[in-house]
């Protein structure tokens, strides 16, 4: 517990707020109408809070609802929601380094709050691990605010949703306010022209497949990007002048 109390007291903890505050607008409107479609899907209130609470994943909780109220086998619903968070797994691999060295309870909590706004902002944050405690510390407390307040942001939302069902009309459609918060942050992320190609081939990808099953071109457009990242990586490694002088 002394970990969580070292990152609540840090003033990295009000960096990570800040740097996220100005999309959780958009990841409130998204758990609200989250909230909404559950229920109108069929969900009794205690369903829809419980997978709000123990879930909190939005893109496999609006992919699997109309799977639940068509009573569809639970295999195919647990496949859908597998294959919506694959990335997640991407996500785990790269911030492996970051975390390895705490305990399993502090990596499974972190597992849990950390969601795709909360690790794009991170990684801009700190593109590489840090080597000494203390900046270890600024990291983990960066991650730990970032992502209090992203969690806040989507449940507040949600179980709004949940119990004013009747009063919000799903055709509000105002949870497109949080796909709205999650392209801003990825176009800033887009600042190379390598990352800009490889935003354009994984869209395309994704476009293209879009009639899959189990929102299986999601994956396509992942395994799409990170083939041309690793291909665009040494090609620029291999085409980089080299730092020694030419010896005449």
């Amino acid at each position: 517990m002394f970990i969580l109390q070292q990152n609540f007291s840090h003033p990295a903890f009000k960096e990570g707020v800040a740097s996220i505050a100005s999309v959780c607008l958009g990841i409130f409107a998204w758990g609200l109408m989250t909230g909404v479609a559950m229920v109108n899907s069929g969900l009794s209130l205690a369903d829809a809070l419980a997978m709000t609470l123990l879930v909190f994943a939005g893109s496999s909780q609006l992919a699997v609802l109309p799977l639940l109220a068509v009573n569809a086998p639970w295999s195919v619903v647990l496949a859908t929601a597998f294959c919506v968070n694959l990335r997640f797994v991407v996500f785990s691999a790269h911030l492996r380094p970051y975390l390895a060295h705490y305990p399993r309870w502090y990596r499974l909590g972190a597992s849990y709050f950390t969601a795709d706004i909360s690790y794009v902002q991170f990684m801009q944050r700190f593109p590489t691990p840090a080597t000494n405690p203390e900046e270890q510390r600024v990291e983990q407390a960066f991650l730990a605010g970032n992502s209090f307040l992203n969690w806040a942001s989507w449940m507040s939302g949600s179980i709004l949703g949940i119990f004013l069902t009747q009063y919000i009309p799903i055709q509000w459609g105002v949870g497109f306010a949080g796909i709205l918060a999650l392209v801003g942050v990825t176009c800033k992320m887009i600042n190379t022209p390598q990352r800009g190609l490889v935003a354009v081939l994984a869209s395309i990808a994704a476009c293209l497949t879009a009639a899959w099953p189990l929102k299986l071109n999601i994956l396509f457009a992942m395994v799409v990007s990170v083939f041309w990242c690793l291909v665009l990586e040494r090609w620029t490694r291999a085409n980089k002048p080299s730092d020694k002088a030419a010896v005449p």
